[in-house]
């Protein structure tokens, strides 16, 4: 046949035998139904009841919603103003902090503005030459869609503000 090697053991090689097969006890088998049982009741009540927070157990709603096609769609973005006067747009790579975690706090954010304090220090540890951060805005962009499509206009709200002492 072609293509394909048949390898035959001589009367000198050993071949090993299989190792035996084990089977699970009775109580083995019972509990691993109920483990099993345990992640799909949890399963079934986080989709029903849960949230993004639940995850694993609670639904993952962020892949599973679909925004409305006129709807604008929010862009937060951290401007700044250093110590120069020179307005600034930071940047994950600047900060450390990705506009996410910066999303998933803003209400805390909002209450407490102090904590964009953070953000400056870890500007100035990225960007230890670089003029003092005095005035840190979290600034959200609304871009208008028409059918699913940007229109190029805008509006912005400062959600929260921090000054340097």
């Amino acid at each position: 046949m072609q293509g394909q090697t048949i390898t035959r053991a001589g009367a000198d090689d050993e071949v090993p035998d299989d190792p035996p097969v084990r089977r699970l006890a009775p109580r083995g088998r019972w509990i691993r139904v109920a483990v099993a049982l345990a992640g799909a009741a949890l399963l079934l009540v986080g989709t029903l009841a849960g949230q993004d927070d639940d995850f694993p157990f609670g639904p993952f709603r962020m892949y599973a919603t679909a925004d409305k096609l006129n709807a604008p769609v929010h862009d937060t973005r951290l401007h700044a103003v250093d110590a120069a006067g020179r307005q600034l747009r930071l940047t994950d790579e600047q900060t450390g902090f990705r506009r996410a975690e910066l999303e998933g706090q803003l209400p805390r954010i909002r209450r407490h503005p102090e904590l964009l304090g953070a953000i400056a220090t870890a500007y100035h540890r990225r960007q230890p030459g670089a003029p003092r951060l005095v005035r840190i805005d979290v600034v959200v962009r609304l871009l208008a869609l028409r059918d699913g499509r940007p229109t190029g206009s805008y509006t912005e709200r400062t959600e929260a503000t921090w000054r340097a002492r």
